[in-house]
């Protein structure tokens, strides 16, 4: 048996979402600082930066994949694995690594317990996947967790010669199957703008969208019809998302636009 002390009971941490298996733990107070870094801590406070964790309450039926290295601690029977199934299904999660620049191998673990991942400054965003038509489409870097009933697909942009032009990415890692997945955002839940399509067109200048419907058509276009079209709106290239499904944008925050203004 497993008692938790310190952690439901404690002002200090609080649980903000739950969905599935999942719970995400903000931590409200961070008194555990030095002189040198209490003015920050302050200042992070008032401005609600806090750091959440994700934990998940496993009661030995679904396991959970996570992202390698997320990990921070365990309780009870829970025991990790690779989550590989044989030589081919290896040589398959390098081949999505390699292509969604996400971890190959991520650890699966099983049993009955708790699992609790690493802090993150960042925004945890907790997703039903079979919510998403075709499955759930996210940029890269976003991915943190899943139960095991979900699949890792690939998901290719439908031109990809203009994909690599614009500088995009050409694969994502799509989501598939019925459970629960948890992201991580630059931007919190409340801020995030979803954009729903009825067999329409939604076109974003820069990374915006972070998570998408698998069910709609993913391009790289020009924004105008023509080349001097193009030219003439100031624009270039856009992402075009086409069909029936929905679309999250971060429109506060666009970390491509942002590193190239630092450099």
């Amino acid at each position: 048996m497993v008692q938790i002390n310190g952690l439901f009971n404690d002002t200090d941490h609080v649980i903000t979402d739950t969905k599935g298996c999942f719970s995400i733990i903000e931590h409200t107070r961070d008194l555990t600082v030095s002189p040198e870094t209490a003015m920050r801590e302050y200042f992070m406070e008032r401005m609600e930066v806090r750091r959440k964790q994700v934990m998940a309450m496993m009661d030995g039926r679904v396991g959970i994949t996570t992202q390698a290295g997320a990990m921070q601690w365990t309780a009870g029977n829970v025991t990790a694995t690779t989550g590989l199934k044989g030589a081919g299904d290896f040589l398959g999660k390098m081949v999505k690594g390699a292509v969604t620049k996400e971890g190959a191998i991520k650890p699966e673990y099983r049993g009955a317990g708790y699992l609790v991942l690493e802090p993150t400054y960042k925004y945890i965003l907790l997703e039903n996947v079979d919510d998403w038509e075709g499955g759930l489409v996210m940029e890269d870097g976003m991915f943190l967790a899943c139960e095991s009933t979900v699949q890792h697909k690939i998901q290719a942009r439908s031109n990809l010669s203009s994909a690599a032009l614009g500088g995009e990415g050409l694969f994502n890692l799509k989501l598939v199957g019925h459970g629960v997945c948890a992201m991580e955002s630059n931007v919190r839940r409340e801020q995030l703008i979803e954009v729903e399509l009825q067999n329409d067109v939604l076109k974003v200048d820069g990374s915006y969208a972070i998570c998408w419907s698998g069910s709609l058509e993913f391009t790289v276009e020009r924004s105008g019809k023509t080349l001097m079209g193009s030219a003439v709106s100031g624009e270039g290239l856009v992402n075009v998302f086409r069909g029936t499904g929905r679309v999250w944008l971060s429109a506060l925050d666009d970390s491509s636009s942002l590193a190239a203004a630092t450099h």
